[in-house]
């Protein structure tokens, strides 16, 4: 989809559509008074009239438009101008494309970003248009016999009053189109289903991102090889399972090899019935979603390769399936880590510290500058924060503090919980280094107090993505999510 960026009046400039925002009063301001005049008025009398609505999200097409430059105009709520920032853009981008959608309309000029936004420059407005719009077109459907048709907008003009800043706009469309098509990748993978979807797909995946791009490498350990690297937490995982599981780790080298990488450790369970320690039926299809860590990491290792940025990363990916079976892990067992530390297995369906224990072992091998775990981890972090942030852990304040930042600038936020050693009481087992399992009460915190006795004295983050990873219900699907918070991170390392 293309995105150039316009400067004008918004008076005079030919399109099929222009996308202008209508603001609480009734009072109609900037290219949405420009046009109006352009028209003899047609838009403030459908805002007097109530034909019009300021309401966030609230659209209304506006067809053959008498003396306008434009065909037609998609009028877009967007409340009270002073409170117009990056978030109330975000949701006017996505009604419009969404109103767009049902129309067929091929192409179509937003004037939503062109007046000054108060948290948003135009760089990160450019890229927010770019985002939302792919986002709320995103639609899987590569398994159904039929398409739902309609969507034909691929061309959005991003219209801007600041020509001095068009290279800025430019770069964040850039930026956009690369972190949206990582988005993607991200959500196929996650929605795709666990006969499909298996580590070996993963492993697959991985290999053509690879072949994409001249310096993204990787290798795929079997479990052979994770046996002998000693990864016991890893394969008491997949014990249960027929379906083998993989070790992929994917290097991309965009400077010297001298320049520590940023090490990225995606969870992959493809499926988790729980093993042994069974899940309750409802809703436990939802769990063909429980390695959106792992298509987080892959669709972020996909936006480096387009992107390029001058940083190195590696990226593991620990997949597998956890299934009951006659060879599953049992609750009671003791199991050794690649680190040497043993952990006893009170609960089969905490399964996803235990893959990612011997994924970070694994990654510190290669003296990362950060090391960084992406999982939908506990429950227990939705409970914390709900469906809107990611909950994020971290030993180092300073590393904590730039994955904040980059959460708000990217509209993809985390929240800060606490690890201490403390919330690690409850780990304590009478027959091996510890348990995987502890007490419910902040479950999120001894979760990530767990993985935080395998990172030694790297500054480490652990991102639980449970709550934000997918949505259930009738929007049932994967986000892409932390794809914007992980790519504005690294590139602005």
């Amino acid at each position: 989809m293309e995105f150039p960026v316009k400067t004008g009046e918004p008076g005079s400039q030919k399109t099929a559509c222009a996308i202008l925002p209508i603001f609480e009063g009734h009072r109609l301001k900037g290219p949405t008074h420009e046009v109006d005049i352009s028209c003899g008025g047609t838009l403030s009398q459908l805002v007097k009239t109530g034909s019009a609505s300021a309401r966030p999200g609230r659209t209304l097409l506006v067809p053959n438009l008498q003396g306008a430059a434009t065909d037609r105009v998609l009028l877009v709520g967007c409340g009270k101008e002073t409170k117009f920032n990056a978030k109330a853009l975000r949701q006017a981008i996505s009604a419009a494309a969404n109103a767009l959608s049902l129309t067929g309309i091929k192409e179509a000029t937003s004037y939503l970003a062109y007046a000054p936004i108060k948290d948003l420059d135009e760089y990160y407005a450019a890229r927010t248009t770019v985002e939302a719009t792919h986002s709320a077109l995103y639609r899987f459907e590569e398994l159904k016999s039929k398409s739902s048709g309609k969507i034909k907008l691929s061309r959005l003009p991003i219209a801007i009053n600041d020509s001095q800043k068009a290279k800025d706009a430019r770069l964040g469309v850039t930026h956009g189109r690369a972190i949206s098509t990582g988005m993607r990748l991200a959500r196929d993978l996650a929605n795709r289903p666990a006969n499909i979807c298996t580590p070996s797909h993963l492993a697959e995946e991985a290999r053509t991102i690879a072949k994409r791009y001249k310096n993204i490498h990787t290798k795929v350990l079997a479990e052979h090889d994770m046996k002998r690297l000693g990864m016991g937490a890893m394969l008491s995982v997949t014990h249960g399972a027929e379906e083998p599981a993989r070790l992929i780790v994917l290097e991309y080298k965009g400077t010297g090899a001298d320049v520590a990488p940023i090490a990225i450790c995606g969870k992959g369970v493809t499926f988790d019935t729980g093993g042994i320690s069974l899940k309750p039926p409802p809703k436990m299809d939802e769990m063909k979603f429980d390695m959106c860590g792992a298509a987080t990491v892959m669709g972020t290792m996909e936006v480096l390769g387009i992107l390029q940025p001058t940083i190195n990363v590696v990226a593991v990916v620990p997949a597998c399936e956890n299934m009951p079976g006659s060879r599953a892990t049992r609750p009671g067992d003791i199991v050794k880590t690649m680190s040497g530390q043993t952990v006893e297995i009170l609960n089969t369906d905490a399964e996803g510290r235990l893959i990612l224990c011997d994924a970070l072992t694994y990654a510190a091998r290669y003296k990362p500058r950060y090391l960084i775990d992406v999982a939908t981890l506990t429950g227990a972090c939705v409970v914390a924060v709900g469906h809107i942030y990611t909950g994020l852990f971290s030993n180092n304040e300073d590393l904590a503090s730039d994955i904040l930042a980059a959460g708000k600038r990217s509209l993809d936020p985390a929240w800060q919980l606490p690890v201490d050693e403390e919330y690690g009481a409850s780990l304590r087992s009478n027959f091996a280094d510890f348990a995987n399992s502890g007490v419910r009460d902040g479950g999120a915190s001894i979760a990530a107090q767990f993985l935080s006795r395998f990172v030694e004295d790297t500054p480490w983050a652990h991102l639980d993505i449970a709550g934000i990873a997918w949505k259930s219900s009738r929007d049932k699907g994967a986000t892409g999510r932390p794809v914007p918070l992980l790519t504005d991170f690294l590139l602005n390392l």
